[in-house]
């Protein structure tokens, strides 16, 4: 009974004490919350179908079953200033930007805006850390104000010949930093590299590494195949910038895209034609070469389209489409057929 009477009493003077700590305990302070950290950013690998579509073009133009045949889709351009202080440009015709901005993203496309500018305008900018600094500022910026996924910058051309390629390199680094800050991708349209000079080495490897992904423009190369001087963007011509990009520039398969005219070009290289006005004209679509109005025309035809296509599929990892509304609105769709050769539901 003792022992009980003993227990139940330290029993007693322990329930005492802890009241008694309690009781002189400071006050509670208000818990530090610590703010989610951002998932880090992840690279869309995934194939892409790319096209442009020009301020200069009634965003009409395009029939709205086409936005289901593109993933990527850039409105050009938001040029820099020429000053090249870093500034830009107001917007062109920004009702259109809108209006294909909103058709994009019903279609669950990814819409970005084209960053283009004369080159001594862009030269002139990376060379400068302060201006490169507020380029980067305002076009990120513009970006995440208008609910962009992604930008591409077209800047034709860095070159080694001007001393420009190094500062590209910063240029890029820095913008793709800021931008994969806010879950935003950056491309690049650059030179296909099949001619020998300074702009073919004018992407050095640091800009490779900091860029998602590469539109390479494979065309404009009127007289490159002598098999075909018309044909301004031939078959040959894809395969040996690709050659050239994965090979001893050491592009990645996964971020280069097959870039591929929706136009044709004359003997001169100077004057160029839609393809649906190529159409129009009754010409036949399965060939690469076409007169219309007394004057020829080398093109991509349908067949070199899904050639083209296929190519991509087994060496890179998309395709780029220059522009959209140059493309046909019907059966005959160059951007139709390159989604068939992909066996892509559209």
């Amino acid at each position: 009974m003792k022992k009980i009477f003993y227990l139940a009493a330290i029993l007693i003077m322990s329930f005492s004490a802890c009241k008694k700590d309690k009781s002189i305990a400071p006050p509670s302070t208000v818990p530090t919350v610590t703010p989610p950290i951002p998932s880090s950013y992840v690279p869309d690998n995934s194939f892409k179908i790319v096209a442009y579509m020009p301020s200069y073009k009634d965003p009409a133009t395009v029939d709205a079953s086409k936005y289901k045949m593109i993933t990527h889709l850039f409105y050009a351009f938001l040029e820099i200033n020429a000053a090249g202080d870093g500034t830009l440009n107001p917007l062109p015709q920004p009702t259109r930007f809108e209006t294909v901005k909103q058709r994009a993203k019903a279609n669950g496309l990814k819409f970005g805006i084209s960053l283009a500018g004369l080159s001594e305008y862009y030269v002139k900018m990376a060379s400068s850390a302060t201006a490169r600094t507020k380029f980067v500022t305002q076009v990120v910026s513009f970006a995440k104000s208008n609910d962009l996924d992604g930008v591409d910058l077209d800047w034709e051309y860095p070159s080694t010949t001007v001393g420009s390629a190094d500062n590209f390199t910063l240029l890029v680094q820095e913008l793709a930093s800021e931008l994969h800050k806010a879950n935003k991708f950056l491309s690049a349209a650059v030179t296909p590299a099949v001619y020998a000079g300074g702009v073919r080495d004018g992407v050095k490897a640091g800009a490779i590494a900091a860029v998602d992904f590469f539109n390479i423009m494979q065309y404009d190369g009127t007289n490159y195949d002598t098999s075909e001087p018309l044909n301004h963007a031939s078959y040959k011509m894809s395969v040996a910038s690709l050659d050239i990009w994965l090979g001893s520039k050491g592009l990645p398969k996964e971020k280069a895209v097959v870039g591929m005219p929706l136009y044709g070009k004359d003997a001169t290289g100077k004057v160029s034609i839609a393809y649906r006005d190529i159409e129009a004209s009754g010409a036949n679509l399965n060939l690469n070469i076409a007169t219309v109005n007394g004057v020829a025309y080398g093109f991509n035809g349908i067949p070199l389209i899904k050639q083209k296509t296929q190519l991509a599929k087994e060496r890179a990892n998309g395709i780029m489409f220059w522009e959209f509304a140059h493309d046909s609105n019907t059966n005959n769709s160059l951007i139709k057929a390159a989604n068939d050769q992909l066996g892509r539901a559209y």
